[in-house]
């Protein structure tokens, strides 16, 4: 009892930074569809801001695994929410100079914040868990905070953009606001806080260099593959979606307010699904969770292809006042939103498949799988130069090779084939 009361409060705090994280990314979306009309951006274009935000993980993911061994937990997630203060700052900037080159150093310093809060709170809180299913039981209920926070971001976005013709960035200034003050609030709450610091490494003259690393794992090395992948395809679903909804002439030119509300639900099935996955996570392995949500992944991306965009329904939506009602949206964005239950659970799963036996090389691997996020900056990129040659729902055929790699690691990929390997 005594052991599950000391870490109460750090996985609390876990919980806090996993809300930081979504919130800030989620910012993105909503920004990508303002600078596109306030700088006659094209679709691809439209993605940089979100593709510096990511490409910030690249740069940063192993520095931030060296970072968590040397400085611990606490220094690193300070470090990060500082810098995050300052990159939401710079974007804030870029509307008052009304410079996309701005908003893009905004975006990426906002990225090196991200991939520093990620490194830390995925090792904590699967380590806290014990590993194994109950690892990934406590990431999916953080997870739920994630997608809280994911949720709140484009809808309070499109509410904010208002008429499409005349928004600009600094119409999003409210959320900016907000952001900053979440950073600055848990900046005080860290600094106050005992962290528990399992991994920290201290430097020994006489350390024997090991000959081993994570890369000498297999199934971690196709893992991470995997959760490029995977941001990608959980980032790109929603925010085509919304250029599909928002598009005067290549989409259905549908008021911003009601696609970000659309977006929104996407986040929303999003909760809901970590929400089961953290309730179930303890008794379902994460091989079958992973191998079931990538099928219907595929199966719910093929409908949205198929089925003629000219068939609208009244789906239900959450509104920017937080209450429910209905949305006339074609159907293929029906199916789309609906494949937030499948990306909702992939996160953690993949992260617990992809660390499963590696023991003391878990903190470093951390840092390489952070690395490896910058997929939600590069796919989502890539399909829109799609959509701008081959049309928006086209474009989503990428997303389909990405769950298909996606059930691959989950029925073969992730066996660990180097348990020979001490890790002790």
């Amino acid at each position: 009892m005594t052991e599950k009361k000391n870490y109460a409060l750090p996985i609390a705090m876990m919980f806090a930074l996993f809300f930081m994280i979504a919130f800030v990314t989620g910012l993105q979306n909503p920004l990508g569809v303002i600078v596109k009309s306030q700088f006659s951006l094209s679709n691809f274009q439209s993605q940089l801001g979100n593709l510096m935000n990511f490409l910030a993980y690249l740069c940063m993911g192993i520095p931030a695994g060296i970072l968590l061994q040397r400085i611990g937990y606490k220094k690193t997630a300070l470090t990060a929410v500082a810098v995050g203060f300052v990159g939401v700052g710079v974007t804030f900037l870029s509307g008052t100079a009304d410079s996309f080159p701005v908003y893009l150093i905004g975006a990426f310093i906002s990225g090196f914040s991200m991939c520093m809060l990620n490194t830390v709170v995925n090792p904590m809180l699967n380590t806290l868990g014990g590993g194994g299913n109950k690892g990934n039981q406590l990431i999916q209920f953080g997870g739920v905070f994630n997608s809280t926070a994911a949720t709140l971001a484009p809808v309070l976005g499109g509410y904010l953009i208002g008429d499409i013709a005349g928004a600009k960035i600094s119409n999003a200034n409210p959320v900016l606001f907000l952001a900053m003050g979440i950073f600055a609030l848990a900046f005080i709450v860290l600094f106050l806080s005992k962290i528990p610091e399992p991994f920290v490494v201290r430097k020994e003259k006489d350390a024997v260099k090991d000959k081993y690393s994570a890369w000498s794992f297999r199934h971690f090395i196709l893992g991470i593959i995997c959760i490029f992948i995977y941001v990608g395809v959980e980032v790109g679903i929603p925010n085509i979606m919304n250029l599909f909804m928002t598009d005067p002439t290549m989409g259905k030119g549908i008021d911003t307010t009601v696609a970000g509300s659309v977006v929104g639900t996407y986040w929303l099935l999003m909760l809901v699904g970590r929400l089961i996955g953290g309730l179930f996570g303890g008794k379902v392995s994460s091989k079958a969770m992973l191998t079931t949500v990538a099928s219907g992944g595929i199966i719910l991306m093929l409908l949205a292809i198929f089925m003629p965009d000219s068939n609208i329904v009244k789906m239900p939506v959450m509104n920017s006042n937080l209450s429910f009602g209905f949305a006339e949206v074609p159907v293929n964005c029906l199916f789309l939103v609906l494949c937030g239950l499948c990306t909702s659970v992939m996160w953690g799963v993949i992260f617990n498949l992809a660390v499963e036996g590696l023991g003391k090389y878990t903190s470093a691997a951390s840092g390489i799988f952070m690395m490896m996020v910058c997929g939600g900056g590069i796919i989502p990129a890539v399909q829109g130069a799609i959509a701008d040659s081959v049309g928006f729902l086209n474009s989503y055929w990428l997303l389909i090779a990405g769950f298909a790699y996606m059930l691959y690691y989950a029925l073969l990929g992730s066996k660990n084939v180097n348990k020979d390997i001490k890790t002790e």
